[in-house]
C-alpha cells in the first residue's frame, strides 16, 4: 500500500496590497475504503484571522478562511500525507441482477441515488450518443458498457488543458470533440444519467508516473467520474485516461456538479488592474509504506 505526499501551492499576485474577503478551500482528501489521510497541514500567508473546518452535505472537507491584513501576495500551501489502496472493477463484484443493462436499483439504493440519476442534459443527441454503447435490443453487459464508454471518450476526444473558468456543457464537448478532464467527466456523467445509471463528479489529484524512478514524482489536479454499480458501489472511471479503478487517483470531493468542487475560491477588494496572476503548483510523491 503506497503512502502519498501531496503538495499543492496556490499563489495570487497583485500590483499593490489589496484586501481579501472570505476564501473557501476543498483541498483535504476524503477518508474512505481506499484512502486514509495520515497528516494534513495548510500554511496561509498572510495568516487568516480565522480558519474554520466543516463538511458539506456530501461529506467533503471544506475550510473557510477570513482575513484582516492587506497584502500584494496571497499564498495557500497544502501538504497532505495519506495511504492509498488501489481497487479494481470485476464482473464478479457486480450483483447478478445488475450484470446486464438495463437494471433497476433497489428501492433502498434509489432514494439516496436520486440526485445522481437526475438528468444533466435532455438533448436527444446526447441520448443517441449514449445509446450507441448498447446492443440493438437496448441491452449491454454492464461492465463492458462502462469500460467501453470510458475508453471511447479517451480514444476519440482530444484531451486539452483548458484554463478558462467553468465547465463546457456535454453538447459542446460532443461538438468540439475535445475538452479538459472536467469537460470529459461531465460528458460521461450526462451520458450515464441519460441511461438511468447514477453518476457523480469527482475532483482530486492524479499521480503521474516517472519512468526513470520507481516512485511517483509528478501530479496535478484532476477530475473524473464515479458510477454506482450494485455490488461494488461507487466505482471510479477516468475518461481522460481511459481507465477504471482508483489507481493513481486521490479523491478530494464527490459532488453532483463541477461547481460544487472548486478547490479554492474567494474574493478580494481593489481595482481590476491590481490582479496580476494566479500560479498553481502540485507535486505528488509516493513511496512504499
Amino acid at each position: 500500500m503506497p503512502t502519498l505526499t501531496i503538495r499543492h501551492v496556490t499563489t495570487y499576485h497583485y500590483r499593490r496590497p489589496v484586501a481579501f474577503g472570505e476564501h473557501r478551500m476543498m483541498l483535504r482528501p476524503r477518508d474512505d475504503d481506499h484512502q486514509k489521510v495520515l497528516e494534513t497541514a495548510i500554511e496561509i500567508t498572510p495568516e487568516p484571522i480565522r480558519l474554520a473546518w466543516t463538511r458539506d452535505r456530501f461529506g467533503n472537507h471544506v475550510a473557510i478562511a477570513r482575513f484582516a491584513d492587506h497584502a500584494a501576495e496571497l499564498r495557500f500551501a497544502s501538504t497532505i500525507r495519506l495511504e492509498q489502496a488501489p481497487g479494481g472493477f470485476r464482473t464478479d463484484d457486480i450483483v447478478e441482477f445488475a450484470r446486464i443493462y438495463p437494471f433497476a436499483y433497489d428501492a433502498q439504493d434509489r432514494s439516496g441515488l436520486a440526485p445522481f440519476i437526475a438528468p444533466m442534459c435532455r438533448d436527444p443527441r446526447l441520448a443517441r450518443w449514449a445509446a450507441g454503447f448498447l446492443r440493438g435490443d437496448g441491452s449491454a453487459d454492464t461492465r463492458a458498457l462502462l469500460l467501453d464508454m470510458t475508453r471511447t471518450i479517451h480514444r476519440t476526444f482530444r484531451h486539452v488543458a483548458r484554463h478558462q473558468h467553468g465547465t463546457q456543457g456535454p453538447m459542446r464537448t460532443l461538438a468540439l470533440g475535445s475538452g479538459s478532464c472536467r469537460d470529459l467527466a461531465v460528458l460521461m456523467i450526462a451520458a450515464l444519467r441519460s441511461l438511468g445509471i447514477a453518476a457523480r463528479f469527482v475532483s482530486g489529484y492524479l499521480n503521474l508516473p516517472d519512468d526513470d524512478d520507481d516512485r511517483l514524482t509528478g501530479g496535478n489536479t484532476h477530475a473524473w467520474v464515479q458510477a454506482y454499480v450494485p455490488g461494488p458501489g461507487w466505482v471510479d472511471f477516468d475518461p481522460s485516461r481511459g481507465v477504471a479503478g482508483n489507481e493513481n487517483l486521490v479523491r478530494v470531493a464527490l459532488v453532483r456538479r463541477p461547481r460544487e468542487a472548486i478547490p479554492l475560491q474567494g474574493t478580494w477588494f481593489g481595482n481590476a488592474s491590481d490582479h496580476l496572476a494566479m500560479k498553481v503548483a502540485v507535486k505528488v510523491r509516493a513511496a512504499a509504506a
